[in-house]
Protein backbone atom coordinates (compact mmCIF):
# COMPACT_ATOMS: atom_id res chain seq x y z
CA UNK A 1 0.00 0.00 0.00
CA UNK A 2 3.39 2.65 0.33
CA UNK A 3 3.88 2.39 -2.83
CA UNK A 4 -0.09 2.98 -4.00
CA UNK A 5 0.06 5.81 -1.75
CA UNK A 6 3.22 7.01 -3.46
CA UNK A 7 1.80 6.45 -7.05
CA UNK A 8 -1.61 8.15 -6.22
CA UNK A 9 0.07 11.29 -4.99
CA UNK A 10 2.76 11.67 -7.76
CA UNK A 11 -0.21 11.02 -10.10
CA UNK A 12 -2.19 13.47 -9.36
CA UNK A 13 0.50 16.05 -9.13
CA UNK A 14 1.39 15.21 -12.41
CA UNK A 15 -2.00 15.62 -13.81
CA UNK A 16 -2.97 18.28 -12.01
CA UNK A 17 0.42 19.93 -13.61
CA UNK A 18 -1.15 18.82 -16.80
CA UNK A 19 -4.38 20.33 -16.11
CA UNK A 20 -2.71 23.54 -15.82
CA UNK A 21 -0.61 23.69 -18.59
CA UNK A 22 -3.50 22.88 -20.80
CA UNK A 23 -5.67 25.65 -19.03
CA UNK A 24 -2.65 27.81 -19.93
CA UNK A 25 -2.73 26.81 -23.38
CA UNK A 26 -6.42 27.75 -23.77
CA UNK A 27 -7.53 30.66 -21.94
CA UNK A 28 -3.93 32.19 -20.44
CA UNK A 29 -1.27 33.94 -22.54
CA UNK A 30 -0.75 31.68 -25.26
CA UNK A 31 -4.28 31.81 -26.25
CA UNK A 32 -4.85 33.73 -29.68
CA UNK A 33 -6.76 36.88 -29.75
CA UNK A 34 -8.97 36.71 -32.28
CA UNK A 35 -8.35 37.76 -35.81
CA UNK A 36 -10.94 40.52 -35.73
CA UNK A 37 -10.12 41.87 -32.17
CA UNK A 38 -9.86 45.58 -32.21
CA UNK A 39 -6.82 47.62 -30.95
CA UNK A 40 -6.59 49.00 -27.65
CA UNK A 41 -7.70 52.54 -27.67
CA UNK A 42 -5.18 55.11 -28.21
CA UNK A 43 -3.03 52.54 -30.00
CA UNK A 44 -2.04 53.66 -34.04
CA UNK A 45 -3.15 51.10 -36.94
CA UNK A 46 -0.88 48.00 -37.99
CA UNK A 47 2.03 48.74 -39.18
CA UNK A 48 5.35 47.34 -39.32
CA UNK A 49 7.39 47.49 -36.23
CA UNK A 50 10.21 49.38 -38.11
CA UNK A 51 8.38 50.95 -40.86
CA UNK A 52 8.48 54.94 -40.64
CA UNK A 53 5.41 57.57 -38.91
CA UNK A 54 2.74 57.68 -41.92
CA UNK A 55 1.89 61.10 -40.64
CA UNK A 56 4.83 63.01 -38.79
CA UNK A 57 2.48 65.14 -36.77
CA UNK A 58 1.82 61.71 -34.68
CA UNK A 59 3.07 60.26 -31.97
CA UNK A 60 4.82 57.07 -33.27
CA UNK A 61 3.76 53.74 -32.11
CA UNK A 62 5.33 52.33 -28.88
CA UNK A 63 6.93 55.60 -27.21
CA UNK A 64 6.25 56.37 -23.74
CA UNK A 65 4.12 58.50 -22.24
CA UNK A 66 6.76 60.23 -19.86
CA UNK A 67 5.98 63.17 -17.68
CA UNK A 68 4.57 66.56 -18.61
CA UNK A 69 7.60 67.72 -17.89
CA UNK A 70 9.29 66.30 -21.32
CA UNK A 71 6.58 65.66 -24.32
CA UNK A 72 6.53 62.38 -26.12
CA UNK A 73 5.22 64.49 -29.20
CA UNK A 74 5.72 64.71 -32.85
CA UNK A 75 9.13 62.81 -33.91
CA UNK A 76 11.62 63.83 -36.22
CA UNK A 77 10.37 63.12 -40.02
CA UNK A 78 12.23 60.63 -41.19
CA UNK A 79 14.41 61.12 -44.34
CA UNK A 80 14.30 59.43 -47.24
CA UNK A 81 17.90 59.38 -48.22
CA UNK A 82 20.67 59.52 -46.40
CA UNK A 83 21.70 63.58 -47.96
CA UNK A 84 18.92 64.37 -45.95
CA UNK A 85 20.63 63.46 -42.33
CA UNK A 86 23.03 66.11 -41.48
CA UNK A 87 26.74 64.35 -41.22
CA UNK A 88 25.31 61.28 -42.91
CA UNK A 89 28.00 58.95 -44.90
CA UNK A 90 27.61 56.82 -47.75
CA UNK A 91 26.03 53.96 -45.56
CA UNK A 92 21.66 53.56 -46.55
CA UNK A 93 19.80 54.39 -43.77
CA UNK A 94 17.36 51.73 -44.85
CA UNK A 95 20.18 49.00 -44.66
CA UNK A 96 20.77 47.28 -41.48
CA UNK A 97 24.34 47.38 -39.71
CA UNK A 98 25.61 43.36 -39.11
CA UNK A 99 27.46 42.76 -36.11
CA UNK A 100 29.24 39.68 -34.79
CA UNK A 101 30.95 38.99 -31.96
CA UNK A 102 32.16 35.42 -30.51
CA UNK A 103 28.60 34.59 -29.34
CA UNK A 104 25.96 36.85 -31.36
CA UNK A 105 25.13 38.15 -34.81
CA UNK A 106 22.97 41.10 -35.04
CA UNK A 107 21.35 43.92 -37.30
CA UNK A 108 20.90 47.15 -36.53
CA UNK A 109 18.69 49.17 -38.17
CA UNK A 110 19.28 53.03 -38.67
CA UNK A 111 15.65 53.32 -37.62
CA UNK A 112 15.93 54.65 -34.09
CA UNK A 113 19.30 52.00 -33.38
CA UNK A 114 16.84 49.04 -32.95
CA UNK A 115 18.17 45.83 -32.36
CA UNK A 116 16.35 43.94 -34.90
CA UNK A 117 17.68 40.74 -35.37
CA UNK A 118 19.79 38.41 -33.07
CA UNK A 119 21.18 34.90 -33.45
CA UNK A 120 22.57 32.83 -30.80
CA UNK A 121 25.75 31.56 -32.26
CA UNK A 122 26.32 28.85 -29.48
CA UNK A 123 22.70 27.73 -29.72
CA UNK A 124 21.58 25.79 -32.91
CA UNK A 125 17.72 24.98 -33.86
CA UNK A 126 18.32 21.60 -34.33
CA UNK A 127 21.44 19.96 -33.83
CA UNK A 128 21.77 17.99 -36.85
CA UNK A 129 21.44 21.39 -38.42
CA UNK A 130 24.44 23.16 -35.95
CA UNK A 131 25.18 25.77 -38.79
CA UNK A 132 21.37 27.10 -38.45
CA UNK A 133 21.41 29.49 -35.73
CA UNK A 134 18.58 30.26 -32.96
CA UNK A 135 16.89 33.17 -33.71
CA UNK A 136 15.79 35.60 -30.46
CA UNK A 137 15.07 38.61 -32.25
CA UNK A 138 12.71 39.51 -35.40
CA UNK A 139 11.73 42.65 -36.95
CA UNK A 140 8.40 40.84 -38.72
CA UNK A 141 5.74 38.36 -37.12
CA UNK A 142 5.23 35.63 -36.81
CA UNK A 143 7.33 35.82 -33.38
CA UNK A 144 8.38 39.42 -33.53
CA UNK A 145 10.57 40.39 -31.27
CA UNK A 146 13.01 43.90 -31.15
CA UNK A 147 14.44 46.01 -28.41
CA UNK A 148 14.06 49.88 -29.09
CA UNK A 149 15.72 52.60 -27.49
CA UNK A 150 15.02 56.76 -27.79
CA UNK A 151 14.81 59.88 -26.32
CA UNK A 152 11.78 62.18 -25.30
CA UNK A 153 12.31 66.20 -25.42
CA UNK A 154 10.66 69.10 -24.63
CA UNK A 155 10.13 70.16 -28.37
CA UNK A 156 8.75 67.81 -30.15
CA UNK A 157 11.54 68.21 -33.02
CA UNK A 158 15.07 68.16 -30.71
CA UNK A 159 15.31 64.78 -30.12
CA UNK A 160 14.78 61.47 -31.56
CA UNK A 161 13.16 58.90 -31.06
CA UNK A 162 13.04 54.71 -32.22
CA UNK A 163 11.66 56.52 -35.27
CA UNK A 164 14.65 59.11 -36.40
CA UNK A 165 17.13 58.00 -38.43
CA UNK A 166 20.47 57.34 -37.32
CA UNK A 167 23.91 56.97 -39.56
CA UNK A 168 26.77 55.21 -39.31
CA UNK A 169 30.55 54.99 -41.01
CA UNK A 170 30.18 51.35 -41.75
CA UNK A 171 28.26 48.83 -42.53
CA UNK A 172 29.11 45.54 -40.73
CA UNK A 173 31.82 45.00 -37.59
CA UNK A 174 33.01 42.09 -36.24
CA UNK A 175 34.99 41.41 -33.13
CA UNK A 176 38.62 40.17 -33.91
CA UNK A 177 40.21 37.29 -32.53
CA UNK A 178 42.53 38.95 -30.83
CA UNK A 179 39.88 42.09 -29.41
CA UNK A 180 37.75 42.03 -26.18
CA UNK A 181 35.70 44.98 -26.85
CA UNK A 182 33.71 45.78 -29.71
CA UNK A 183 32.15 49.35 -30.12
CA UNK A 184 29.67 50.72 -33.00
CA UNK A 185 28.36 53.80 -32.97
CA UNK A 186 25.20 55.48 -34.80
CA UNK A 187 25.09 59.54 -35.14
CA UNK A 188 22.03 61.60 -35.30
CA UNK A 189 22.05 65.32 -35.75
CA UNK A 190 19.39 68.45 -36.42
CA UNK A 191 20.20 71.89 -37.45
CA UNK A 192 18.86 72.93 -34.19
CA UNK A 193 21.90 72.18 -33.03
CA UNK A 194 21.09 68.95 -30.59
CA UNK A 195 23.50 65.91 -31.45
CA UNK A 196 22.85 62.02 -30.32
CA UNK A 197 25.74 59.51 -30.64
CA UNK A 198 24.38 55.83 -29.85
CA UNK A 199 27.01 53.56 -28.70
CA UNK A 200 26.95 49.64 -28.15
CA UNK A 201 29.55 47.96 -26.83
CA UNK A 202 30.20 44.03 -27.22
CA UNK A 203 32.75 41.74 -24.86
CA UNK A 204 33.44 39.14 -25.67
CA UNK A 205 31.98 36.01 -24.35
CA UNK A 206 28.74 38.16 -23.04
CA UNK A 207 25.33 38.83 -24.05
CA UNK A 208 25.36 41.69 -22.28
CA UNK A 209 25.53 44.44 -24.63
CA UNK A 210 26.35 48.54 -22.72
CA UNK A 211 24.35 50.78 -25.04
CA UNK A 212 24.51 54.39 -24.42
CA UNK A 213 22.70 57.63 -25.82
CA UNK A 214 24.82 60.42 -25.43
CA UNK A 215 23.27 63.93 -26.13
CA UNK A 216 24.94 67.06 -26.64
CA UNK A 217 23.25 70.23 -26.70
CA UNK A 218 24.38 72.97 -28.92
CA UNK A 219 21.01 75.10 -29.31
CA UNK A 220 22.01 78.09 -27.01
CA UNK A 221 19.17 76.85 -25.15
CA UNK A 222 18.76 75.13 -21.84
CA UNK A 223 17.43 71.56 -23.15
CA UNK A 224 15.49 68.90 -20.98
CA UNK A 225 15.45 65.18 -22.41
CA UNK A 226 14.54 61.56 -20.87
CA UNK A 227 16.14 58.69 -22.34
CA UNK A 228 13.61 55.30 -22.50
CA UNK A 229 14.54 51.36 -23.33
CA UNK A 230 11.12 49.07 -24.27
CA UNK A 231 11.07 45.24 -25.71
CA UNK A 232 8.55 44.85 -28.10
CA UNK A 233 7.18 41.39 -29.51
CA UNK A 234 4.24 39.31 -30.26
CA UNK A 235 3.17 36.16 -28.96
CA UNK A 236 5.42 33.40 -29.64
CA UNK A 237 4.65 29.99 -32.06
CA UNK A 238 7.26 27.05 -31.60
CA UNK A 239 6.30 24.40 -34.03
CA UNK A 240 8.95 22.10 -32.10
CA UNK A 241 7.76 22.89 -28.60
CA UNK A 242 7.16 19.68 -26.34
CA UNK A 243 2.86 19.00 -26.28
CA UNK A 244 1.69 18.70 -22.85
CA UNK A 245 4.83 21.18 -21.17
CA UNK A 246 4.23 25.10 -20.63
CA UNK A 247 6.57 27.34 -20.21
CA UNK A 248 5.79 31.38 -19.75
CA UNK A 249 6.53 33.80 -22.60
CA UNK A 250 5.77 37.45 -21.56
CA UNK A 251 7.20 40.14 -20.19
CA UNK A 252 8.60 40.60 -16.47
CA UNK A 253 10.19 43.06 -14.09
CA UNK A 254 11.81 43.10 -10.95
CA UNK A 255 11.52 45.88 -8.15
CA UNK A 256 13.32 45.95 -3.99
CA UNK A 257 9.45 46.28 -3.44
CA UNK A 258 7.71 43.88 -5.24
CA UNK A 259 10.84 41.48 -6.29
CA UNK A 260 10.24 38.98 -9.08
CA UNK A 261 6.90 39.99 -11.07
CA UNK A 262 6.07 38.57 -14.21
CA UNK A 263 3.32 39.83 -16.55
CA UNK A 264 1.16 38.17 -19.21
CA UNK A 265 0.28 39.36 -22.25
CA UNK A 266 -3.24 38.88 -21.34
CA UNK A 267 -2.38 41.07 -18.17
CA UNK A 268 -0.64 44.04 -20.23
CA UNK A 269 -4.14 44.21 -22.32
CA UNK A 270 -5.95 44.77 -19.00
CA UNK A 271 -3.97 46.51 -17.12
CA UNK A 272 -1.07 49.13 -18.09
CA UNK A 273 1.92 49.27 -16.01
CA UNK A 274 3.18 52.58 -14.61
CA UNK A 275 5.51 52.33 -11.93
CA UNK A 276 8.65 53.88 -10.36
CA UNK A 277 11.66 51.86 -9.49
CA UNK A 278 15.10 52.01 -8.42
CA UNK A 279 17.47 49.07 -9.37
CA UNK A 280 15.08 47.37 -11.05
CA UNK A 281 14.96 45.62 -14.39
CA UNK A 282 12.53 45.02 -17.07
CA UNK A 283 12.40 41.73 -19.37
CA UNK A 284 10.63 39.89 -22.30
CA UNK A 285 11.08 35.94 -21.70
CA UNK A 286 10.79 32.56 -23.28
CA UNK A 287 11.47 29.00 -23.00
CA UNK A 288 15.40 29.05 -22.66
CA UNK A 289 16.01 32.77 -23.55
CA UNK A 290 15.54 36.10 -22.51
CA UNK A 291 16.27 39.85 -23.06
CA UNK A 292 16.62 42.25 -20.55
CA UNK A 293 16.98 46.45 -20.04
CA UNK A 294 19.05 46.84 -17.10
CA UNK A 295 19.65 50.67 -16.28
CA UNK A 296 22.30 51.51 -13.94
CA UNK A 297 21.93 51.62 -10.31
CA UNK A 298 20.76 53.72 -8.25
CA UNK A 299 18.78 54.89 -10.59
CA UNK A 300 14.89 55.73 -10.42
CA UNK A 301 12.69 54.70 -13.64
CA UNK A 302 9.24 54.33 -14.21
CA UNK A 303 8.55 51.11 -15.31
CA UNK A 304 5.88 51.03 -18.52
CA UNK A 305 3.70 48.02 -20.46
CA UNK A 306 2.07 48.69 -24.01
CA UNK A 307 -0.23 46.52 -26.13
CA UNK A 308 0.28 48.04 -29.89
CA UNK A 309 -2.21 46.85 -32.85
CA UNK A 310 -1.60 43.61 -34.73
CA UNK A 311 -1.19 42.05 -30.69
CA UNK A 312 2.49 43.57 -30.40
CA UNK A 313 3.22 43.76 -26.85
CA UNK A 314 5.67 45.99 -25.13
CA UNK A 315 7.18 46.29 -21.69
CA UNK A 316 10.13 49.61 -21.31
CA UNK A 317 11.06 52.13 -18.75
CA UNK A 318 11.73 55.69 -19.18
CA UNK A 319 14.40 57.77 -17.35
CA UNK A 320 14.19 61.35 -15.11
CA UNK A 321 14.52 63.62 -17.19
CA UNK A 322 17.96 65.47 -17.43
CA UNK A 323 18.57 69.30 -17.99
CA UNK A 324 21.21 70.11 -19.94
CA UNK A 325 22.59 73.77 -20.42
CA UNK A 326 23.87 75.33 -23.93
CA UNK A 327 27.44 73.44 -24.41
CA UNK A 328 26.59 70.14 -22.06
CA UNK A 329 26.61 66.40 -22.70
CA UNK A 330 24.62 63.98 -21.07
CA UNK A 331 24.58 60.45 -21.39
CA UNK A 332 22.00 57.69 -20.95
CA UNK A 333 23.25 54.07 -20.17
CA UNK A 334 22.09 50.94 -19.97
CA UNK A 335 22.65 47.16 -20.27
CA UNK A 336 20.62 45.21 -22.65
CA UNK A 337 21.19 41.39 -22.67
CA UNK A 338 20.00 39.05 -25.06
CA UNK A 339 20.99 35.37 -24.30
CA UNK A 340 20.27 32.23 -22.39
CA UNK A 341 18.51 32.28 -19.19
CA UNK A 342 21.49 30.93 -17.32
CA UNK A 343 21.44 31.62 -13.83
CA UNK A 344 24.93 32.55 -12.58
CA UNK A 345 25.74 35.42 -15.16
CA UNK A 346 22.33 36.42 -15.00
CA UNK A 347 22.86 36.96 -11.01
CA UNK A 348 25.97 38.87 -11.78
CA UNK A 349 24.04 40.99 -13.82
CA UNK A 350 21.37 42.62 -11.56
CA UNK A 351 20.04 41.42 -8.61
CA UNK A 352 17.04 38.91 -9.75
CA UNK A 353 17.38 38.46 -12.72
CA UNK A 354 18.34 34.74 -12.53
CA UNK A 355 14.89 34.21 -11.58
CA UNK A 356 13.90 34.28 -15.29
CA UNK A 357 15.00 30.71 -15.15
CA UNK A 358 10.74 29.95 -14.19
CA UNK A 359 11.06 27.24 -11.83
CA UNK A 360 7.62 28.89 -10.39
CA UNK A 361 6.99 29.12 -6.92
CA UNK A 362 9.39 26.22 -6.09
CA UNK A 363 12.72 27.99 -7.00
CA UNK A 364 13.51 28.11 -3.50
CA UNK A 365 14.18 24.48 -3.94
CA UNK A 366 14.66 24.31 -7.32
CA UNK A 367 18.01 26.79 -7.25
CA UNK A 368 19.78 24.28 -5.14
CA UNK A 369 18.92 21.21 -7.24
CA UNK A 370 19.97 23.15 -10.55
CA UNK A 371 23.36 24.29 -8.92
CA UNK A 372 24.01 20.19 -7.76
CA UNK A 373 23.29 19.35 -11.06
CA UNK A 374 25.92 21.58 -12.89
CA UNK A 375 28.10 20.57 -10.31
CA UNK A 376 27.60 16.82 -10.87
CA UNK A 377 27.94 17.72 -14.85
CA UNK A 378 31.19 19.61 -14.01
CA UNK A 379 32.60 16.35 -13.23
CA UNK A 380 30.82 13.80 -15.07
CA UNK A 381 30.68 15.97 -18.34
CA UNK A 382 27.33 14.25 -19.37
CA UNK A 383 23.96 15.63 -18.69
CA UNK A 384 21.82 12.25 -18.94
CA UNK A 385 24.19 10.71 -16.60
CA UNK A 386 24.16 13.87 -14.21
CA UNK A 387 20.32 13.50 -14.21
CA UNK A 388 20.52 9.96 -12.97
CA UNK A 389 23.16 10.55 -10.40
CA UNK A 390 21.45 13.63 -8.77
CA UNK A 391 18.67 11.71 -8.86
CA UNK A 392 19.75 8.20 -6.79
CA UNK A 393 21.06 11.43 -4.52
CA UNK A 394 18.24 12.88 -4.15
CA UNK A 395 17.02 9.22 -3.38
CA UNK A 396 19.81 8.26 -0.70
CA UNK A 397 18.53 11.52 1.26
CA UNK A 398 14.69 10.68 1.40
CA UNK A 399 15.53 7.12 2.51
CA UNK A 400 15.29 7.81 6.19
CA UNK A 401 11.73 9.26 5.30
CA UNK A 402 10.65 6.43 2.93
CA UNK A 403 11.76 3.84 5.34
CA UNK A 404 9.76 5.14 8.35
CA UNK A 405 6.72 5.02 5.67
CA UNK A 406 7.42 1.35 4.37
CA UNK A 407 7.31 0.60 8.28
CA UNK A 408 4.33 2.23 9.24
CA UNK A 409 2.65 0.67 6.29
CA UNK A 410 3.65 -2.54 7.24
CA UNK A 411 2.34 -1.91 10.71
CA UNK A 412 -0.94 -0.80 8.70
CA UNK A 413 -0.84 -4.09 6.69
CA UNK A 414 -0.22 -6.38 10.21
CA UNK A 415 -3.43 -4.67 11.57
CA UNK A 416 -5.40 -5.11 8.56
CA UNK A 417 -7.73 -8.15 9.32
CA UNK A 418 -8.80 -6.47 12.99
CA UNK A 419 -9.87 -3.49 11.04
CA UNK A 420 -11.74 -5.12 8.93
CA UNK A 421 -12.93 -7.32 11.69
CA UNK A 422 -14.28 -3.97 13.42
CA UNK A 423 -15.84 -2.40 9.85
CA UNK A 424 -17.76 -5.81 9.68
CA UNK A 425 -19.40 -5.13 13.80
CA UNK A 426 -20.20 -1.52 12.85
CA UNK A 427 -21.42 -1.92 9.40
CA UNK A 428 -22.81 1.91 9.01
CA UNK A 429 -22.33 2.93 12.44
CA UNK A 430 -19.41 5.74 11.17
CA UNK A 431 -18.89 7.39 15.28
CA UNK A 432 -18.46 4.34 16.48
CA UNK A 433 -16.04 2.56 13.85
CA UNK A 434 -14.16 5.70 14.11
CA UNK A 435 -13.95 5.79 17.68
CA UNK A 436 -13.16 1.94 17.65
CA UNK A 437 -10.33 2.57 14.77
CA UNK A 438 -8.71 5.65 16.79
CA UNK A 439 -8.39 2.89 19.95
CA UNK A 440 -7.15 0.12 18.16
CA UNK A 441 -4.10 2.76 16.79
CA UNK A 442 -3.58 4.06 20.06
CA UNK A 443 -3.26 0.25 21.75
CA UNK A 444 -0.97 -0.33 18.87
CA UNK A 445 1.21 2.66 18.62
CA UNK A 446 0.08 3.47 15.13
CA UNK A 447 0.25 7.05 13.31
CA UNK A 448 -2.50 6.38 10.25
CA UNK A 449 -0.81 9.19 8.73
CA UNK A 450 3.03 8.08 9.23
CA UNK A 451 3.03 6.72 5.50
CA UNK A 452 1.50 9.75 4.14
CA UNK A 453 3.77 12.20 5.42
CA UNK A 454 6.75 11.38 4.33
CA UNK A 455 5.61 10.84 0.86
CA UNK A 456 4.13 14.34 0.86
CA UNK A 457 6.87 15.90 2.03
CA UNK A 458 9.35 14.75 -0.87
CA UNK A 459 6.38 16.11 -3.44
CA UNK A 460 8.22 19.43 -3.50
CA UNK A 461 11.45 18.53 -4.21
CA UNK A 462 10.02 16.31 -7.11
CA UNK A 463 8.09 18.57 -9.08
CA UNK A 464 11.08 21.46 -8.05
CA UNK A 465 13.31 18.73 -9.62
CA UNK A 466 10.71 18.40 -12.82
CA UNK A 467 11.08 22.55 -13.12
CA UNK A 468 14.75 22.43 -13.76
CA UNK A 469 14.73 19.75 -16.23
CA UNK A 470 12.48 21.39 -18.13
CA UNK A 471 13.77 24.97 -17.64
CA UNK A 472 17.59 24.85 -17.74
CA UNK A 473 18.94 26.03 -20.63
CA UNK A 474 22.17 23.50 -20.66
CA UNK A 475 19.94 20.79 -20.90
CA UNK A 476 18.74 21.90 -24.69
CA UNK A 477 19.37 19.40 -26.75
CA UNK A 478 21.94 17.70 -24.61
CA UNK A 479 23.09 14.22 -25.99
CA UNK A 480 22.83 11.54 -23.47
CA UNK A 481 24.06 7.90 -25.23
CA UNK A 482 23.00 5.52 -27.46
CA UNK A 483 19.55 6.68 -29.70
CA UNK A 484 18.45 9.56 -26.55
CA UNK A 485 21.20 12.46 -28.44
CA UNK A 486 18.12 15.45 -27.52
CA UNK A 487 17.23 15.23 -23.79
CA UNK A 488 15.06 18.17 -24.61
CA UNK A 489 13.27 16.62 -27.37
CA UNK A 490 10.83 13.47 -26.84
CA UNK A 491 12.05 9.88 -27.16
CA UNK A 492 11.98 9.54 -31.30
CA UNK A 493 11.88 5.60 -30.68
CA UNK A 494 9.28 5.48 -27.33
CA UNK A 495 11.79 3.13 -25.75
CA UNK A 496 12.50 5.47 -22.06
CA UNK A 497 8.42 6.04 -21.77
CA UNK A 498 7.67 1.71 -21.95
CA UNK A 499 10.16 1.73 -20.07
CA UNK A 500 9.06 4.36 -17.31
CA UNK A 501 5.65 2.50 -18.05
CA UNK A 502 7.02 -1.48 -17.11
CA UNK A 503 8.69 0.17 -14.39
CA UNK A 504 5.21 1.67 -12.66
CA UNK A 505 3.42 -1.59 -13.55
CA UNK A 506 6.27 -3.30 -11.20
CA UNK A 507 5.58 -1.13 -8.57
CA UNK A 508 2.11 -2.26 -8.55
CA UNK A 509 2.53 -5.49 -8.62
CA UNK A 510 5.19 -5.66 -5.80
CA UNK A 511 2.02 -4.14 -3.28
CA UNK A 512 -1.22 -5.77 -2.34
CA UNK A 513 -4.10 -5.44 -4.95
CA UNK A 514 -6.73 -2.72 -3.19
CA UNK A 515 -9.63 -3.99 -1.55
CA UNK A 516 -11.87 -2.11 -3.99
CA UNK A 517 -12.27 -3.52 -7.37
CA UNK A 518 -12.55 0.29 -8.86
CA UNK A 519 -9.82 1.17 -6.96
CA UNK A 520 -7.55 -2.17 -8.57
CA UNK A 521 -8.72 -1.20 -12.28
CA UNK A 522 -7.75 2.35 -11.96
CA UNK A 523 -4.56 1.87 -10.56
CA UNK A 524 -3.90 -1.01 -13.43
CA UNK A 525 -4.55 1.72 -15.87
CA UNK A 526 -2.11 4.51 -14.48
CA UNK A 527 1.07 2.72 -16.12
CA UNK A 528 -0.99 2.70 -19.61
CA UNK A 529 -2.26 6.19 -18.94
CA UNK A 530 1.47 7.89 -18.14
CA UNK A 531 3.64 6.08 -20.70
CA UNK A 532 1.04 7.39 -23.20
CA UNK A 533 1.81 10.69 -21.52
CA UNK A 534 5.49 10.40 -21.18
CA UNK A 535 5.62 9.54 -24.84
CA UNK A 536 5.61 13.34 -25.58
CA UNK A 537 7.47 14.29 -22.73
CA UNK A 538 11.64 15.74 -23.15
CA UNK A 539 13.54 12.37 -22.73
CA UNK A 540 15.53 13.88 -19.85
CA UNK A 541 12.25 14.14 -17.48
CA UNK A 542 11.40 10.74 -18.72
CA UNK A 543 15.19 9.21 -17.65
CA UNK A 544 14.61 10.91 -14.48
CA UNK A 545 11.10 9.52 -13.64
CA UNK A 546 12.60 6.03 -14.78
CA UNK A 547 15.40 6.36 -13.08
CA UNK A 548 12.90 7.31 -9.78
CA UNK A 549 10.72 3.94 -10.14
CA UNK A 550 13.84 1.63 -10.68
CA UNK A 551 15.14 3.08 -7.48
CA UNK A 552 11.53 3.09 -5.52
CA UNK A 553 11.54 -1.18 -6.64
CA UNK A 554 14.73 -1.45 -4.99
CA UNK A 555 13.89 0.43 -1.88
CA UNK A 556 10.53 -1.61 -1.52
CA UNK A 557 12.29 -4.72 -2.18
CA UNK A 558 15.26 -4.04 0.35
CA UNK A 559 12.75 -2.70 2.76
CA UNK A 560 10.44 -5.31 2.42
CA UNK A 561 13.65 -8.13 3.27
CA UNK A 562 14.74 -6.56 6.38
CA UNK A 563 11.62 -6.06 7.90
CA UNK A 564 10.39 -9.54 6.77
CA UNK A 565 7.39 -8.03 4.81
CA UNK A 566 5.73 -10.37 2.78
Amino acid sequence: MDNLRLMLFFSLAVLLVLIYQAWEHDYGQGRQPAAQEPAPAGTAAPASALAPASDPAQVPEGVPDAAASVAAATPVPAPTDAKAVPGSGPVSPLAPISVETDVLRLEISPRGGTVSSVWLKHYPIDPERPDDKFRLFKPEPPNMFIAQSGLLGTDPQSVPTHEAIFTSTQTSYTLGERDDILVVELTWGQDTGVQVVKRYRFERGSYLVQVTQEVRNATGADLTVRGYNQLQRTELHDPNEAQFVYTFTGGAYWSPEDKYKKIAFDDMRSERLNKAVTDGWIAMMQHYFVSAWVPPRGQSDTFYTNVLADSRYIIGKYSPAASLAPGATHSFDDGLYIGPKTPEPLAAIAPGLELTVDYGMLAIIAQPIHWLLSKIYSVVGNWGWSIIILTILIKAVFYPLSETSYKSMAHMRQVTPRMQALKDRYGDDKERLNQAMMELYKKEKINPLGGCLPIVIQIPVFIALYWVLLESVELRQAPFALWLQNLTAPDPYFVLPLLMGVSMYIQQKLNPQPPDPIQAKVMMALPFVFTVFFAFFPAGLVLYWTVNNILSIAQQWRINKVLGAD
